[in-house]
């Protein structure tokens, strides 16, 4: 084997993932001794992605394209498994069903809102001034503002290759674009607020570690002296999980090209776009039955670490990030900037009111906390939020925090009527239609849900 330079398959992974690693601790650089960064809140792997874009789009650096897709799609599957393999409380499901289930549903809502009036804009513009634009684009952003690059990545691909032209380079544009508008106007609205008095700014320079909900070690867990090292384990059970990920959607593919070739157009496509929800299947499935053998006493250890699980998420999200905004390509937004532009603006005022009105009924004992910390998250990603957050409630005093990430969880089950909408808008222009009208109809279900439903009082 050619282990030299030459050898462009054995070194192109570590020479691509080099360049993002690197393009991350200097943008980390650049965040912590420029104050005008630091103030805005931009998060360093978003910060890194838009360096990379610059350098790439002026052809000072080649990247390629093609990995970057790759690191994009996958980053996201991880990040989710390693989410979902963490251990929850005993008691998180007894007490905190309900006010996660409404943060849940607050969050498909969102996503909507922002697939109704994206909808609304590119329809009108197909039936106007842009016969051409492909139709189904307006649900594009829901997924990049609502879920981010990765999922705007798969979705934008899936259209591209049903006749959206520069389908994934739209998407990850709304997507890096919510990350401007998570940070700029969330760090606009936190200085109204603050000089209102409404809220009370805190410091959120904390010693690291120290606001963390996780403890490095639980009772029972694999010790330090054990012969196979924590952070092997928890890597093993990612990548095992990833592995029945693919096993699980590839014998489901398979089986229903098997029935019928026109309904594996139709699906096929969908599933593997949305593996990373198999994967937090697949993922909670096998806490679940972890747990199950330690309570029959078969066995006997926790192998799972919550604290190196989240550091494990939170680095293949940083990866996905960067590589998702770094593999843009500007000039397939040639034709789209007016789209584009109407999007993000709508997009971004949508958010805020929709949340400001909803989020009064679901948090009222902390609203500003509860408002911004969500509208972080639906216009960016849950780190976004979390930032947002820590400009009023650094200690975490509220329980905001936990509400993002409760919310999530609850958000996989009510998403995926939205996940299926999002599969069946591009088919034709009458289902367009048909997915708009249903999503206003699925709204409305969920806002009864948020504002009617209550706990009954034992």
């Amino acid at each position: 084997m050619d282990y030299s330079a030459a050898n462009t398959a054995l070194w192109n992974v570590v020479i691509q993932v080099g360049i993002i690693s690197i393009s991350i601790v200097f943008a980390n650089f650049l965040r912590r001794k420029l104050s005008l960064i630091r103030s805005s809140l931009i998060p360093t792997a978003v910060l890194a992605g838009f360096l990379l874009l610059l350098l790439r789009t002026t052809g000072i650096l080649h990247m390629d394209a093609h990995m970057l897709e790759m690191i994009t799609y996958h980053g996201i599957a991880l990040g989710f498994i390693a989410l979902s393999l963490r251990m929850t409380a005993q008691d998180e499901a007894s007490n905190g069903s309900l006010i996660g289930a409404k943060s849940g549903a607050l969050i498909v809502s969102t996503y909507l809102v922002q697939a109704i009036v994206g909808l609304i804009i590119t329809l009108f513009l197909s039936y106007t001034v842009m016969p051409e634009l492909f139709r189904a684009a307006g649900i594009l952003l829901p997924m990049g503002y609502g879920q981010g690059p990765g999922q705007a990545n798969n979705v934008g691909s899936s259209y591209e290759a049903l006749g959206f032209v520069g389908g994934r380079s739209f998407g990850l544009s709304l997507a890096a674009t919510g990350y401007l508008v998570a940070c700029l106007v969330g760090v606009t609205v936190l200085n109204v607020l603050i000089h209102r008095g409404k809220v009370h700014h805190t410091d959120s320079e904390i010693i690291s570690g120290s606001v963390t909900i996780d403890v490095f070690q639980d009772k029972d867990e694999i010790p330090i002296s054990e012969s196979l090292d924590r952070l092997s384990m928890q890597v093993s059970l990612i990548i095992g999980v990833y592995l029945l990920t693919y096993l699980a959607t590839w014998g489901v593919t398979s089986g229903i090209a098997a029935i019928s070739a026109s309904l594996a157009n139709t699906l096929n496509s969908l599933l593997w776009g949305f593996n990373f929800i198999i994967g937090s299947a697949l993922a909670i499935l096998t806490r679940t039955v972890m747990k199950k053998l330690r309570g029959a006493g078969i066995m006997h250890r926790q192998y799972q670490n919550n604290y190196l699980l989240s550091r494990i998420s939170g680095f293949a999200f940083d990866i996905m990030i960067t590589a998702g905004i770094a593999s843009i390509e500007i000039s397939d937004l040639q034709n789209l900037w007016l789209p584009f532009l109407l999007l993000s603006v709508a997009g971004a005022f949508a958010t805020w009111f929709f949340l400001a009105a909803v989020c009064k009924k679901i948090y009222p004992n902390y609203y500003y906390e509860g408002l911004i910390s969500m509208f972080g998250m639906l216009t960016g990603t849950i780190s976004s939020g979390v930032l947002l957050l820590r400009e009023i409630d650094a200690e975490y005093k509220t329980p905001a925090a936990d509400n993002l990430i409760l919310g999530s969880s609850f958000g996989i089950i009510f998403g995926i009527p939205v996940l299926l909408l999002v599969g069946l808008a591009p088919k034709s222009d009458l289902l367009c239609f048909v997915v708009l009208a249903l999503c206003a109809v699925y709204l409305a279900g969920l806002l009864a849900f948020i504002y009617k439903v209550n706990r009954r009082k034992k």
